[in-house]
């Protein structure tokens, strides 16, 4: 298992003894970082109809049932295996309400490590660049949205998953070396590999760069 920190290792060893509250604070601790997760891997046809919360507390429901296995033998930091449960959870999901949908050439449904919807390429295009717009810059803002958007669209999936993993998700690099399953120098060189070929594709000839890291 990853060195977890010690307030986290801390309210795991009280939530081992059956203190409700320390587990509450260790689930609620990790929820902002939970959504992250789950909004970058919602496909868009279901946002109407699936709440990222719902996601999250079906995962803690199920986390809380299963913490005692976990803590017997914990195989992966406490919230590398929340995020492994929410992940299941989308894969479930994603099955259930889109079946043979997720595999139609002109859908973007992904499967990633493990089987989980990768991420959206709409979403991460939202989160790379400034929400802040003024309702002037609408049109300007969508079109470079577009550009991001398409940019992205060329990289292969390992590399748009590292984009996704530090930027959207702002896992750490020993993070993200444990959800890729390879070294953290490894993860270090693809998230830069990854950041240079994007700013290949998004500054074309007589283009600007529409975002920068």
């Amino acid at each position: 298992m990853g060195v977890e920190s010690s307030e986290t290792a801390r309210l795991l060893e009280r939530a081992s003894a059956g203190d409700s509250r320390a587990l509450e604070s260790l689930l609620m601790g990790q929820r902002p970082r939970l959504r992250r997760m789950v909004a970058a891997r919602l496909d868009e046809r279901l946002r109407r109809r699936i709440d990222p919360s719902d996601v999250i507390q079906e995962t803690f429901l199920e986390a809380s049932a299963r913490l005692p296995s976990y803590l017997r033998e914990p195989s992966m930091p406490f919230f590398l295996w929340l995020r492994f449960l929410a992940g299941q959870k989308l894969a479930t999901l994603h099955r259930h309400h889109l079946g043979v949908q997720m595999r139609d050439a002109g859908q973007e449904v992904g499967l990633g490590r493990g089987g989980w919807p990768q991420a959206s390429s709409a979403a991460l295009a939202e989160h790379l660049l400034d929400a802040r717009t003024a309702p002037s810059e609408a049109a300007m803002r969508a079109e470079r949205k577009e550009r991001v958007r398409r940019a992205l669209e060329e990289l292969e999936p390992p590399d748009r998953e590292a984009l996704a993993l530090r930027h959207f998700e702002q896992l750490s690099r020993a993070e993200i070396a444990a959800v890729l399953g390879i070294s953290e120098a490894a993860a270090g060189k693809r998230y830069i590999r990854a950041l240079e070929k994007l700013r290949r594709h998004l500054d074309g000839p007589g283009e600007g760069t529409a975002w920068q890291a």
